[in-house]
């Protein structure tokens, strides 16, 4: 794969509208323990990527596709998730202390985590 570095790059000139930006497709990525603080991944397809215990405090996961997404204990204190999907992605014990999670899509989503705790319906 790509160097992450690169990718967070190409994501940023895109959501810019720039012509060598490219969205970010992290598709199926291994990002366990990465570190993504503050990173700008809005928008960016994260669909079935391994998450786990990576931080990503503060970071900008606005619309954001999460859908199956491993986020096993990741560090997600004051993340934006505004709009992101949910759908069916792994929480447990993930830390989402003033992650705002307004609008987004948290259907058949698992976890226990530091603000609370729910399971698949």
């Amino acid at each position: 794969m790509t160097n992450i570095n690169d990718i967070l790059t190409k994501h940023a000139a895109w959501l810019r509208d720039e012509p060598d930006g490219e969205r970010a497709d992290l598709r199926m990525a291994d990002l366990s323990m990465a570190d993504l603080r503050e990173a700008d991944l809005s928008r960016a397809n994260l669909s079935m990527a391994d998450l786990s215990m990576a931080d990503l405090s503060r970071a900008d996961l606005r619309e954001a596709d999460l859908r199956m997404a491993d986020l096993s204990r990741a560090d997600l204190r004051e993340a934006n998730l505004l709009r992101a999907d949910l759908r069916e992605a792994d929480l447990s014990r993930a830390n989402l202390r003033e992650a705002d999670l307004r609008m987004a899509d948290l259907s058949r989503a698992i976890g226990n985590f530091a603000i609370g705790s729910f399971g698949r319906h």
